[in-house]
Parts: C-alpha cells; structure tokens; sequence
C-alpha cells in the first residue's frame, strides 16, 4: 500500500489517502459578480434621461459577466482535476514501488554493485563502445562484441573495471559512427512529488529520473526468485 499527503512521497508498504491533496484556489466570483451588479445600477442611475443607453448594452454587458463567470468556474474546476489526476498518477506509480525497471538515461551512479543494461542499436555493429566518464573527466572505454540491431545486452561490474563509486556520463559509440540509446537496469526504490509539481522516480544505479524516462516496468523480485538465483550462482 502507499502513502500520499500534501508532500506526496512513496516508498515501501504504506497506506493511501487523497485527502487535502488538492486546494484549488477560490475565486471571488461572487465579489466580482457584485461589484459589476452595482456598477451596472450607478449605469443606469445616473444615465441622461434625454438621451438614455441602448437596452440591448445592459444586455450585452451581463452576458459578458455570464460569460467571465464561467469561464472563471471552469477554471477552477480544470485546476481541481489536474490536481486529483497528477495524485492518481503518483498513487499508481508509486504501487510500483520495489519493482525493477528500465530506464532510458545518459548517467549513472556506481556504488560497487554489478549494473546491467542494453544498447538499443539502429542498425547492425560490428565493434561497439560503452564510454563511462566519471565527473572529473577520465573516460573508460568497455568494448562490446558485434551484434545486430535492437537491444544489446551489457553488466558493468565497476570492480573488475576498477571504477570507483561516484556518477558517470555513460554514452555508446556504433561501428557506424552512431551513438545509440542506452538503458539501465535498476529498482525503483521511491515515488515523490517535487515541490514545483513534478514527479519525481528514484531508480537504484541512475538516481532521480522523470516518469517518461521509465521505458519498462519488469515486475518485482519475490523472495523466491531471489533464493533461485542465489541457487544458480
């Protein structure tokens, strides 16, 4: 289950609520509305009797309140529900919590632990480069056999590479010259809502991403799928 408030943050096995995530800004419609109703009386009050306005003005002037109102209701009822569907937005990803996923990104983050990943190849390469840079400028190259097109499978192990940890520029270079995507395998350990509105993804081995950065969703790991792969190596 998962927790939302007025700070969204979603992590773990919590419960969920939708209350006070959404304060739409009131509008003073009535006041507005008034104000025009006794200018529209001091119109007509003070108009020259010789020479008296057009009846159909009036008319034209409260169908333009009309109109303003409306338009000020819709408004306030367009905010109101994109702030409810961005809530359901967090609430739904956020039960994604723990699930492992793909992540379209030019960096990562090396603590010691093995990371994996494909290059999605445009075309058939013979000899393919990954290119790590690390944040003071050294670049490690890792060549990769040829392969066809589509998504080229890789494991970076920064110790048998001598990476140290820290965040690295990581990026791919094709036989024919191209740099195809990459994408990295991770846990989704976390869902927040940033303070500007934005949602915010805390992926293992990447960091904080953007939902349209999740290019997969590859379910969650049970503990029973981790006892077998412990088996098997």
């Amino acid at each position: 289950m998962v927790t939302a408030t007025n700070a969204i943050g979603l992590n773990g096995n919590t419960t969920s609520t939708l209350s006070d995530q959404v304060t739409p800004s009131s509008t003073p419609v009535s006041d507005n509305k008034d104000m025009f109703t006794k200018l529209l009386v001091a119109q007509i009050r003070n108009q020259d009797p010789l020479a008296p306005s057009d009846p159909s003005e009036f008319v034209n002037q409260l169908s333009q309140l009309s109109q303003t109102e409306a338009l000020q209701n819709l408004t306030t009822t367009t905010a109101a529900s994109a702030g409810v569907l961005q809530s359901l937005q967090v609430l739904a990803m956020g039960a994604q919590v723990g699930s492992d996923v793909s992540v379209a990104t030019s960096r990562v983050q090396l603590d010691g632990a093995a990371l994996s990943g494909t290059v999605q190849l445009g075309g058939a390469s013979t000899l393919t480069h990954l290119v790590l840079t690390d944040v003071a400028g050294k670049q490690t190259r890792i060549e990769l056999p040829p392969h066809g097109a589509g998504a080229q499978s890789f494991t970076l192990d920064p110790a048998a590479l001598g990476l140290p940890a820290g965040k690295y520029s990581i990026a791919a270079e094709a036989s024919d010259g191209t740099k195809p995507g990459i994408e990295i395998d991770g846990r989704l350990q976390s869902v927040r809502l940033a303070s500007s509105g934005a949602i915010v993804m805390q992926v293992s081995g990447v960091g904080e991403v953007e939902p349209g950065l999740i290019t997969g969703f590859n379910g969650k790991t049970t503990p029973a799928a981790l006892a077998a792969m412990s088996t098997e190596n």
